[in-house]
């Protein structure tokens, strides 16, 4: 009996691989990996080029991480991490400005070699990185992760908008592949210039996780929820651009009606203080991981997400494999996820109206939110994480394949000759 599967490509059609994902006379892959967030701090990017190396590393492709780091990490980080210097973010501490490739880093990458670069954030070391490969001939690989753009008018800076889209561009176009999360993100990027190189990787689960399953009764009775409550959800960092305001509204807008319900929100944050305030009736469990996460997900019963700064709504499609309806703005990291009407409710952002509307008609309605959460639940299956991750390592292949010549896996690595020739 075959162990081959056919593995959705990039544009729809399938590509057939053995149990390892590897396509035959795979190019030599080493990966050096740069990242603004990998192990200091717990947000969605970092989770994700976790599951990354880990995929890569359970896959024998050899991957360096170049990355910020601290004394006391929030994160057991997945492969070899090399620190590179940094300074806290002014105004928002949690986060980490890179110097950039100091002497010392510069060296450890040499000695390891890479064979293609891939660079998660356009800041600082993004670029030194960026002009490192082009500087040695090594195709970069670009990951379009936060939608920077979106996140300005959160902090009045609406009018720098124009500049960061220009120094995005200029970012970008530089990159020989642009791995973008959504095809409703690819079209804004496409919208703004940003058009050569673009490839889908979007983001997977553990679909089992993150599964119904999970749900359980001790669970929501030791966090005060009673046995016929209704649990409205939201999992997230608690920034505020993340629509934290639009989903108090929502929340106050049903207690004022009389809707009952519970509210629930995992994650923490430098907004939890203001909000805990704002909503006192709301339970905060604060960061929640691994069996602790997937019982608050499964125990819940609507999952609304009004963020529309998102690339990829990977929370909503935790939720979605956890068996919750959704109603999430309508917006690029939800809108290739959510099935309007089928799965959840798209609605547009910051309509609190709509939002609220939607988030009763679940609630009020045990039939409908039994019959969507288990669609979401069907839907979720599509994004299994190996599945999903083996989309990155076929576009690894194809990127170094377009080099000429091709060093192939277990070839000597010596024998590597490396042009310029590839779009860059």
């Amino acid at each position: 009996m075959s162990n081959a599967k056919n593995l959705p490509d990039s544009s729809g059609g399938n590509v057939e691989y053995g149990a390892g994902d590897r396509a035959p006379s795979a190019p030599r892959k080493r990966v050096a990996l740069f990242a603004g967030a990998y192990n200091h701090i717990a947000d969605g990017v970092a989770l994700t080029l976790n599951n990354l190396v880990d995929y890569l590393e359970r896959r024998d492709v050899p991957v360096r991480v170049f990355a910020p780091t601290v004394e006391d990490p929030a994160l057991d980080h997945a492969g070899t991490l090399v620190p590179v210097p940094s300074v806290p973010f002014p105004g928002r501490s949690e986060y980490r400005c890179s110097l950039g490739l100091t002497p010392s880093v510069r060296k450890e990458l040499e000695a390891f070699d890479p064979t293609l670069i891939q660079v998660s954030t356009p800041d600082f070391l993004g670029l030194r990185a960026l002009h490192f490969g082009h500087s040695a001939d090594i195709p970069v690989a670009g990951t379009y992760h936060t939608h920077f753009a979106s996140y300005l008018r959160y902090y009045n800076l609406g009018l720098l908008e124009p500049v960061v889209w220009g120094y995005l561009r200029h970012f970008y176009r530089q990159c020989d592949h642009v791995y973008v999360p959504t095809t409703a993100m690819m079209d804004i990027l496409q919208e703004h210039g940003i058009e050569d190189g673009l490839r889908l990787w979007q983001r997977g689960i553990d679909v089992d996780q993150f599964n119904p399953t999970h749900r359980c009764t001790s669970w929501r009775r030791a966090h005060g929820i009673k046995e016929d409550e209704i649990v409205v959800a939201f999992v997230s960092r608690l920034v505020w651009e993340k629509g934290l305001d639009t989903y108090a509204e929502v929340i106050e807008r049903l207690e004022r009606q009389d809707v009952s319900h519970r509210s629930l929100i995992v994650g923490d944050g430098p907004a939890r203080e203001e909000l805990e305030a704002r909503l006192p009736n709301t339970i905060f469990t604060g960061f929640l991981r691994g069996e602790e996460l997937s019982r608050a997900y499964a125990s819940s019963d609507v999952f609304l997400f009004p963020s529309d700064t998102e690339t990829f709504g990977k929370v909503t499609l935790e939720a979605m494999a956890s068996g919750c309806p959704t109603v999430c703005a309508d917006a690029a990291g939800s809108r290739d996820l959510v099935q309007e009407g089928t799965t959840g409710f798209l609605c547009p952002p910051e309509d609190v109206d709509t939002l609220t509307d939607r988030v009763r008609r679940l609630v009020l309605d045990p039939s409908r939110r039994r019959t969507m959460g288990s669609a979401a639940f069907e839907r979720a299956q599509d994004f299994d994480r190996d599945k999903i991750l083996a989309q990155v390592v076929r576009h690894y292949d194809e990127l170094l394949s377009s080099q000429d010549p091709v060093e192939t896996e277990g070839a000597p690595s010596d024998s590597a000759v490396r042009t310029s020739e590839g779009g860059r």
